[in-house]
């Protein structure tokens, strides 16, 4: 029976918008292709989700600055030559039924119906996935209580405490878990709130107190059956959480699976830093090191990082790194970084870089291009560096209390220094 449902299954995972939130790390990328734990991107985690529950066919839909993202998604995931299984990339284009680009997430799947559910389409559910959540969750066991339930559609909620739920759109249940409200992003309506609490019993089923506060956040993950995906976008309606989920409610039968494991929505500079530091902890919520469900990426056949001499407490190092002489502590540190003697590291993100450099060095012994490192005597502290970027000697990286906004060599948003891909910063420079 499993084996048969997820056959009949199909992942759709949105590739995202412009990603404004994430500026300057979606200049040059979409939101799922940001770098994340070193070594992989966003986008390997709803992927990986979906290998790990025995989905193995998945659509990605994509329209903003797609290149890194394609290219990843290429490298990364190809199955068996003999097997049904794949990982296809359904970029936005114009055709003779619409010149428009994606208009919201249920836009994207609606111009996409053609290739969903054409032709001997085997599909009788689709699962609707974002690109740009850090968490684990073993799809199998949803798609369980959809069936058992006999639900037309299920949302995935997890619990939360009231300050962040006014932030999310939060759905109240009736004590069988099936939706009979939904409101998107109450903010500080308190008496609202106080109408959207989980009942006693669904906080016991969650190993909560029963007197406990906690309100049903959705995550923005949606098990379809297929007639109904069909009447749902048979409309203009342009979003699943704002339009199409609201008007779904008092037409369908939705339930609510409640994911009570480890659960980060990165949409901001704040909780992407946030949710890489804590990787570097001793014992982090979200755990990279699960054998039996692993996070898969592109395989880049990169050496053993090299330490010399360097103290590192409680960091993340990635694939082909050298470190010498230099201080990391609460950091991650991407794959191939070069950080040289005397540099300290502090509560810092560096994403490292996608190729080595020599300098190039004059005749006259001069160096006209330096290659990508950390010069010696560098210190960094609460930053974000993105891919390829150059430091030279002696520069001091640091928020410094100063207001959020655009600086020469850098972006501060949320109190986060952010150093944009490729930039090079000069000796002595202090930023």
């Amino acid at each position: 029976m499993p084996n048969k449902v997820l056959r009949s299954t199909l992942a759709i995972i949105m590739g995202g918008g412009q990603g404004s939130r994430l500026f300057p790390l979606t200049q040059k990328r979409s939101k799922p292709a940001v770098p994340l734990a070193g070594k992989y991107r966003l986008v390997d985690i709803p992927i990986s989700n979906c290998i790990n529950s025995g989905l193995r066919q998945i659509y990605i839909l994509t329209q903003f600055n797609t290149e890194s993202l394609h290219r990843h998604i290429s490298e990364a995931y190809t199955f068996d030559a003999f097997s049904r299984d794949f990982v296809r990339i359904l970029a936005a284009q114009q055709t003779q039924q619409g010149a428009d680009w994606y208009q919201g997430t249920a836009d994207a799947v609606r111009q996409n119906l053609s290739y969903f559910l054409g032709g001997q389409s085997p599909y009788q559910h689709f699962l609707i996935l974002s690109g740009d959540q850090l968490y684990r969750m073993d799809f199998w066991e949803m798609m369980a209580q959809h069936l058992g339930r006999g639900a037309d559609l299920t949302i995935a909620t997890t619990p939360v405490e009231r300050d962040p739920a006014r932030a999310f759109g939060l759905m109240h249940t009736d004590e069988s878990s099936r939706i009979t409200r939904f409101v998107e992003k109450p903010g500080d309506d308190d008496a609202l709130l106080d109408e959207l609490t989980m009942a006693p019993s669904l906080l016991e089923e969650c190993g909560l107190q029963k007197n406990e506060e906690r309100f049903q956040a959705s995550m923005g993950i949606y098990l379809f059956n297929r007639k109904v995906m069909e009447e749902c976008l048979d409309n203009d309606f342009q979003d699943f959480g704002k339009n199409i989920i609201p008007a779904s409610i008092d037409k369908y039968n939705v339930y609510s699976h409640i994911h009570q494991g480890y659960w980060e929505d990165i949409g901001t500079i704040r909780s992407f830093y946030e949710a890489n530091i804590e990787l570097t902890t001793r014992v982090p919520r979200y755990n990279f090191f699960d054998q039996e469900n692993p996070i898969y990426s592109r395989a880049r056949f990169l050496p053993t990082s090299k330490v010399n001499q360097a103290n590192i407490e409680n960091a993340l190092i990635s694939d082909g790194c050298i470190l010498d002489g230099a201080t990391v502590k609460n950091s991650l540190i991407g794959i191939r970084t070069v950080v040289e003697k005397n540099c300290e590291i502090t509560e810092s993100i560096v994403m490292g870089a996608d190729y080595y450099e020599r300098d190039y060095v004059q005749e006259d012994g001069s160096v006209l291009h330096r290659s990508i490192r950390i010069d010696e005597g560098t210190k960094i502290h609460k930053a974000i560096l993105d891919k390829n970027v150059c430091i030279g000697k002696d520069v001091d990286i640091a928020p410094r209390d100063r207001e959020d906004g655009d600086y020469e060599y850098c972006h501060i948003r949320d109190g986060i220094v952010v150093i944009p891909k490729s930039t090079v910063i000069p000796d002595g420079t202090v930023v």
